[in-house]
């Protein structure tokens, strides 16, 4: 009798291997079924259910008795069937991405001014981080990227304040936002006959894109040498005058101590504003939210935000009738702390600084644009694929700059004035007279978009290509020290 129990015994755990190893190659056949999901057998004598899969053992031919006839079932009624979903995948781009988290994890919306931020310079996929967006392949075009004259008198302008300087022996040359190097190559290569000049110099450049400082380094045919035994300690010199030149994240990482002039050309007009809305209620800020259709869309805050306290700072700068004009104003702190951090260098350590910008001598309203291959595009659309910048507000950088002591403003005045009082006529006369029939074609038009207004009437050529002139949408304002009076060409 034992020895019958013992044969039923091992029978039964060789059905229950078989049916294990069968369900599991039914598994492997139809794997939408098990779904990576782990399962138990169960054991009944009917197999009815539509959810079950059953596998009849009926004899065991190393048996000398017939065992009883029994069937073994497995239970998948609790096994994971995930939903449907249509494979598709997400088409947002990394900085939308990134956006809609910040707008998720915060709860609300977020200002204008974090949205352009964030898409202008995000360290992983801002518009300027990881491209080359200036000149006639990118997004847009500059003034020195226009003519290499604009470069050479903004190099006129910097050694005249050196000489009103007094000719200090070392001097920091401070380039904030320098694009592809094309300004200060010009300068550089313009003044290098000027060996007093050029020797006093060590250049700073403020640039948080890896991709267009690798840019300016070729442009500017530097040479990285080592300084000392030790290798880790390189010295960068512009082989186009000799001048050493230096890398910075921001304007507070270059060495203060020695006189510094600074060049801001296109700068500030890519600072982050704030926005806000005349309401019944007052002025509201405008906000940017998440719609339900996941595109981004505007909002205006039902309370007042940080920002508020720098819109207050800027209404006290104006007059009750220009604000009385506006439904809409933009503010900047960021310009106004950079402005004054600037005044201070100046003050403590001497020189001056040139900024030069297309914007507004007065209460900027609705300016924030996208510019997308040369061409406007809504300020939402495809957030990092385009350019975003808005109107300076001059009046708001002087009464900044005026916050600090011992130094004075000056300006603004248009960019066709500053480049006009430089010489830039006579610049273009003497290029005129050695040159090729396309190089002076180049030249006229270059010089209209420098210092004329609107489209050129000299232009013979397709009309979408009409060259326009930016020379009184451009401003130009200077900050220096007092101690070295009014410098050129605001007197």
């Amino acid at each position: 009798m034992l020895k019958k129990v013992l044969q039923q015994s091992r029978t039964f755990h060789r059905h229950l291997s078989n049916a294990y190893l069968a369900s599991h190659q039914a598994a492997v056949a139809s794997p939408s079924v098990f779904s990576r999901s782990w399962f138990l057998p169960s054991f009944s004598t009917s197999s009815s259910s539509s959810n079950t899969s059953s596998i009849e053992h009926l004899d065991d031919a190393k048996d000398s008795e017939s065992p009883p006839a029994f069937s073994i079932s497995i239970d998948r009624s609790g096994l994971h069937n995930p939903p449907e979903h249509p494979h598709e995948p997400n088409s947002d781009s990394d900085i939308v991405k990134h956006l809609k988290g910040i707008i998720k994890f915060r709860g609300g919306p977020i200002s204008v001014a974090e949205y352009m931020e964030e898409v202008l310079t995000n360290p992983k996929a801002g518009f300027y981080i990881n491209r080359d967006v200036f000149g006639a392949e990118g997004d847009f075009i500059t003034s020195p990227e226009v003519s290499q004259m604009f470069g050479e008198l903004i190099g006129v302008w910097v050694m005249c304040l050196w000489e009103q300087m007094g000719q200090p022996k070392g001097v920091n040359l401070i380039e904030l936002g320098p694009g592809r190097g094309t300004l200060m190559a010009d300068l550089l290569r313009g003044a290098s006959k000027f060996a007093n000049f050029i020797e006093s110099l060590h250049v700073h450049l403020v640039e948080c894109s890896p991709a267009l400082q690798k840019l300016q380094h070729q442009n500017l045919k530097c040479i990285d040498q080592d300084n000392s035994a030790e290798t880790t300690n390189k010295r960068t010199v512009s082989s186009l005058a000799g001048t050493p030149v230096s890398w910075h994240a921001a304007l507070e990482q270059v060495p203060s101590a020695l006189p510094s002039i600074i060049i801001a050309h296109e700068f500030f007009d890519a600072l982050p504003v704030h926005q806000f809305q005349r309401t019944s209620r007052g002025w509201c800020e405008k906000m940017i939210d998440v719609a339900e259709d996941s595109s981004f869309r505007f909002v205006l805050s039902p309370q007042p935000t940080p920002a508020t306290l720098y819109l207050l700072k800027r209404c006290k700068w104006a007059t009750n009738e220009d604000l009385t004009k506006l439904d809409q104003i933009e503010v900047c702190p960021k310009a106004m702390e950079l402005t004054e951090a600037i005044a201070k260098r100046i003050s403590s350590d001497g020189g001056g600084a040139l900024i030069i910008d297309y914007g507004s001598n007065g209460v900027v309203s609705d300016s924030l644009q996208a510019i997308r291959k040369h061409k406007f595009v809504n300020i939402l659309d495809d957030p990092g694929s385009a350019d975003l910048s808005a109107y300076v507000d001059f009046p708001s950088i002087r009464h900044s700059a005026e916050q600090v002591s011992d130094v004075s403003v000056h300006g603004p005045i248009t960019q066709s004035e500053f480049l006009g009082s430089l010489g830039i006529n006579f610049r273009v006369e003497a290029l005129l007279e050695d040159c090729t029939e396309e190089q002076a074609e180049s030249l006229r038009t270059g010089y209209w978009r420098l210092v004329g207004d609107g489209e050129a009437p000299f232009w013979e050529g397709p009309d979408e290509s009409v060259p326009i002139g930016m020379g009184n949408r451009y401003l130009a304002t200077a900050i220096v020290n007092k101690k070295q009076g009014v410098p050129v060409p605001f007197q």
